[in-house]
């Protein structure tokens, strides 16, 4: 039992988790300023108000599986994203803070500040995230000692960019699809223009990503040429995009939602086995890339982790689905709305 490859896949799937639940209420927020009225904005807030600080708790638990399995990588990254993760974390405090204080008072300036800084702290985070993948596939400045030798700018390079402005639609797509699971009347039906909207985005952004990756990182495909079976995850992936607008089409949001979901589950998944086995590829020399095994924990501490891991998982799933299932169902705009 290879410790370190087990804590790479569990990683990977509390990012997975984080996308699909946090990627749908940015997306929400991204859309936030295409509606129009304070009721439809009242509603948009209300899809996401009952669940989005439970959704962030999945970010939390992956930083703190990746500090507690794999330090050497945790410090490099934080150290080189520093400024870009206080930028994040910024945005994020906009989005809590826009959720709980725009219906405090009815002055339609103050309700008007906060639906900005919603939409501005979702559209940044959604890129910032995507800033970070696409740095991670190209590689960051790493010396020899594994320590960050570039600056923030240096982040801020093309490819790094479309992959940022790709997760973007990625999250609007999904977000418009959650919307139109939970929401009814006109705004049902406009919620689901925009699914025709956001998907052509998402499917241009995808494919100019596809391109560009191939093109300037080949050696991402490097695992898939290895082990031919994984190509299934490519045709999974497709096939569950081209089940989003099927399903639209017959009115089953539910699905469409799912598919959304095994869409973003997929992409990350192909992500880590295009990486798989760095954690952080250095750009200065590839012998300074820190993997799941020079970035590891002793493995005694991957072991006490893993059981720490087994037993506290099934709470965090736990209270996501007792969550979800507590507020399912259609959202209103009433009096006891945010």
């Amino acid at each position: 039992m290879d410790l370190n490859i087990i804590w790479f896949v569990l990683i990977g799937v509390l990012l997975i988790g984080y996308a699909i639940l946090d990627g749908f209420d940015l997306g929400v927020g991204a859309l936030h300023l295409f509606s129009r009225g304070d009721e439809e904005r009242r509603a948009l807030i209300n899809s996401i108000g009952p669940v989005w600080d439970g959704n962030e708790v999945w970010m939390i638990t992956a930083g703190g599986a990746l500090f507690a399995a794999f330090p050497e990588a945790y410090a490099t990254a934080f150290s080189g994203f520093y400024l870009a993760f206080m930028i994040l974390l910024f945005m994020l405090i906009f989005r809590a803070a826009a959720i709980e204080l725009r219906g405090k008072e009815p002055m339609a300036w103050w309700r008007s500040m906060w639906d900005l800084l919603f939409s501005l702290g979702s559209f940044v985070a959604s890129i910032l995230f995507g800033v970070a993948i696409g740095n991670m596939v190209v590689g960051i400045p790493v010396d020899a000692r594994g320590e960050f030798a570039g600056s923030f700018l240096g982040l801020l390079k093309p490819y790094p960019l479309l992959v940022g402005i790709f997760n973007l639609s990625i999250f609007m797509m999904h977000g418009s699809v959650y919307l139109y699971l939970k929401t009814e009347g006109p705004l049902h039906e406009k919620v689901r223009g925009w699914i025709f909207k956001t998907l052509p985005f998402f499917i241009i952004m995808y494919v100019l990503t596809t391109i560009f990756t191939l093109a300037l990182v080949p050696s991402m495909i490097a695992n898939l040429k290895a082990y031919p079976a994984m190509w299934v995850l490519v045709v999974l992936n497709v096939l569950a995009i081209a089940n989003i607008p099927r399903s639209i089409y017959l009115g089953q949001p539910g699905r469409a939602f799912v598919s959304s979901a095994c869409a973003i589950a997929a992409l990350i998944t192909l992500f880590g086995v295009g990486v798989f086995p760095n954690m952080i590829v250095s750009s200065l020399d590839p012998a300074n890339s820190l993997t799941i095994y020079n970035a590891a924990s002793s493995a005694l501490t991957l072991k006490n982790m893993l059981v720490i891991a087994i037993i506290g998982m099934p709470f965090v799933l736990a209270y996501t689905i007792s969550i979800y299932w507590i507020f399912r169902g259609k959202v209103k705009a009433d009096q006891f709305s945010y």
